[in-house]
């Protein structure tokens, strides 16, 4: 990306990123509510397995059909973001609000949260996008910044389950009225200086995520940071319940839930963290280095599963707040490393086949677990990391990385 000019960067962008980030997280919590919902629902009804697995998992399929809908199209390149950004979370909201319409056993539930996950491609790469275009020799932290309060949303539902549940129709009310208020207050915030808009539609564009090398490896390293990620956080709670029972008795759940909690929330700090670091030291240095630990605490929380559980406490937590440190790296660096008219593109992107990738990696857990036991379920996710690392030590070495991180990599 193009570095902006000193004299055309406005006085202050504290105004404009808070908005985003806000509207962002706001609009965000229906994909989090899923998961928060779900067992309130399960304990009115008898909702079966198959059909309560896919309230959440039609979340994540339908964003990769949109994400691909939208990436083809270019439409968060050629669309003012707040414009696509606003109507889809309206229609997002009014999709999850729907629900309360349907029993809870009814399969039209998973069109709904299918449609809303859909219209989550105008929400999350969009607000990345938007965020971006504020980024002044500081995009690490700018993204860092936005993933960062996401990954605070995500983990909510953990602290609602642990302090007892929630009433889930209220839960879907509060949802949908955070996601409305978040498309009306994007609606307040000007694209950034460093936004270029493509002036006409070229299906073309979506070759680059793979033609262009540099692009391609910063792409290989986010699919293996996605390759551990959601596979880590959805099935983190049921590990540590494992492992807890031996030592905790009744109140291994309850313990599981509050680090599960704690561990996915410390992600944030470590994402902010992280983009500040690399802005300064270098794009690939940082994203690998994070990669490294991560991977590393996949392979030793097995070491650890029921002899050592205050040590596999700290070791989860270095665990999660590594794990998502590097995300906004890799949607910084594709930002800087695509042609600006292609940033919204190329996210957009990124983010669908990286969230495509999780639908595999999540049912991987579960299949380990029945092959080797809960003890070295997680192993398999070390695989990621490292080619994540292997990725930007070859991406470090090109001259185009050179464009990341002001000249630092």
């Amino acid at each position: 990306m193009t570095p902006v000019p000193a004299a055309a960067v406005p006085p202050s962008r504290l105004f404009p990123l808070t908005l985003i980030v806000i509207a962002q997280v706001a609009a965000m919590t229906l994909w989090f509510s899923a998961t928060a919902v779900v067992p309130a629902m399960r304990a009115e009804v008898a909702i079966p397995a198959a059909l309560a697995s896919w309230f959440t998992g039609g979340v994540q399929l339908g964003f990769v059909a949109g994400t691909l809908v939208s990436a083809f199209f270019g439409l968060s390149d050629r669309i003012d973001g707040r414009h696509l950004f606003c109507a889809s979370a309206l229609l997002a909201s009014v999709a999850n609000l729907a629900i309360l319409a349907l029993p809870p056993d009814s399969w039209a539930i998973v069109g709904l949260r299918l449609a809303t996950g859909f219209c989550m491609a105008g929400i999350y790469p969009v607000g990345m996008r938007l965020a971006a275009g504020w980024a002044i020799r500081d995009m690490g932290l700018v993204v860092g910044l936005l993933v960062g309060a996401v990954t605070l949303g995500s983990a909510s539902p953990h602290l609602f389950l642990a302090l007892g549940g929630l009433d889930w129709r209220l839960t879907l009310v509060v949802g949908s009225a955070a996601a409305a208020t978040g498309a009306f207050l994007i609606l307040l915030v000007q694209e950034g200086p460093a936004t270029r808009r493509a002036t006409r539609f070229d299906p073309r564009h979506i070759l680059r995520y793979w033609t262009d090398r540099p692009v391609r490896y910063a792409n290989f390293g986010y699919l293996g940071h996605m390759w551990e990620l959601y596979a880590m956080w959805a099935w983190l709670a049921v590990f540590l319940g494992k492992a807890y029972a031996p030592s905790a008795a009744g109140d291994a759940g309850t313990y599981a839930t509050v680090a599960t909690f704690a561990a996915i929330a410390v992600g944030g700090i470590g994402a902010v963290i992280a983009g500040y670091a690399a802005d300064r030291l270098g794009r690939t240095l940082v994203a690998g280095a994070c990669m490294v630990v991560s991977g590393a605490c996949a392979l030793l929380v097995g070491f650890l599963f029921t002899d050592w559980p205050v040590l596999l406490t700290a070791v989860v937590m270095l665990w999660g707040l590594t794990i998502v440190a590097d995300s906004a790296q890799f949607s910084a660096g594709v930002a800087e490393l695509s042609a600006p008219e292609t940033v919204g593109t190329m996210l957009t992107l990124q983010t669908s086949v990286g969230f495509l990738l999780t639908l595999a990696t999540i049912h991987l857990v579960p299949l380990m677990a029945d092959l080797v036991g809960w003890q070295w379920a997680f192993a398999p996710l070390a695989l990621g990391p490292a080619f994540g690392v292997w990725a930007m030590v070859k991406l470090r070495a090109m001259p185009e990385a050179a464009q990341m991180a002001g000249g630092r990599r």
